[in-house]
């Protein structure tokens, strides 16, 4: 059953109004962009405070570090938004309350943004942040030798396609975190038909992709699609987790299922009622604080040896 806490969440954002809905489609992107920065508060709640918040250069990719302590592990968490939009600012609070609760460091990558720079901008803005924290982690005070990636939506896609790329380059990462990825851009899963009422779409997808990927022979590779992956054995532990009201729903669990079948451990957790995005809107969803807390516990489980 689609939980009320749904029908509320979508009321926060501001809509466009019909000049915006006739004007092209950069500016409408342009719109969607601010009013996802502009309900930031509302939908997210406080900031938990931290020892250590701060902006950092990441070998050229603007990143902010998250940390409770020194020598803390590292996440480092690449943000959703359809590639097109979303922020270091838009997963703030998240980050802060993994951070808080799982005693590791998050690195927030504020990666290059679609149309504008097109794949593999984001991908390559990944890995440089990945290569920047294990050199230069140590004196920035957390650990790198213990380190994992994640993300949300597009950035999941992007996280797990740069964990496959290290495990290739045989610097293996610890450990994955996949909030509802993105993982089909054919976008051919039931689920699309199935739970398209509730904020996401296939027809808002196949946009996103296209914006991302906009010559079709690319969208295809593994460094575009993970399941195009001939072997995924190797890759990291994985923490899964999917919605039931949401249109990436089911090429999330077929990615869990090809994670587990080539023997990689996967705890896949489907969160009821609730529609994409969730796991950000701490303040909206009582399921957002259960997840970003099962993160936490995974990550210090899974980091803390």
């Amino acid at each position: 059953m689609l939980h009320p806490q749904v029908a509320a969440s979508l009321a926060i954002r501001r809509r466009p109004s019909a000049e915006v809905l006739a004007a092209d489609p950069y500016e409408q992107l342009v719109f969607a962009r601010q009013a996802m920065e502009d309900s930031n508060e509302a939908e997210c709640g406080p900031a938990i405070p931290l020892p250590v918040v701060v902006d950092v250069d990441a070998g050229g990719v603007p990143c902010r570090l998250y940390a409770a302590r020194v020598g803390a592990p590292v996440l480092v968490y690449v943000h959703g938004g359809g590639w097109c939009y979303g922020s270091i600012n838009t997963v703030d609070r998240l980050c802060r309350r993994i951070a808080d609760r799982s005693g590791c460091a998050v690195l927030s990558v504020g990666y290059r943004l679609a149309p504008e720079h097109v794949f593999p901008a984001a991908l390559q803005d990944v890995e440089t942040v990945l290569g920047w924290v294990r050199k230069e982690g140590t004196g920035l005070g957390v650990d790198p030798s213990r380190l994992a990636i994640g993300g949300d939506s597009s950035g999941a896609q992007l996280a797990t396609v740069a964990a496959r790329r290290q495990r290739d380059a045989a610097t293996p990462l610890d450990y994955q975190v996949l909030l509802y990825p993105a993982i089909d851009p054919m976008t051919a899963s039931e689920s699309y038909d199935e739970v398209g009422g509730h904020g996401l779409d296939r027809a808002s997808m196949r946009m996103a992709w296209e914006a991302f990927v906009p010559e079709p022979m690319h969208r295809f590779g593994p460094d575009v699609a993970p399941l195009a992956v001939e072997d995924l054995a190797g890759m990291p532990p994985t923490l899964l987790l999917t919605a039931e009201y949401d249109v990436l729903r089911d090429e999330g669990a077929d990615y869990g299922d090809a994670l587990l079948t080539a023997g990689v451990p996967v705890v896949h957790v489907r969160y009821a009622g609730v529609n994409h995005g969730f796991v950000r809107k701490l303040a909206l969803f009582d399921a957002a604080r259960a997840a970003a807390d099962q993160i936490a516990v995974s990550l210090r489980a899974a980091l803390t040896f």
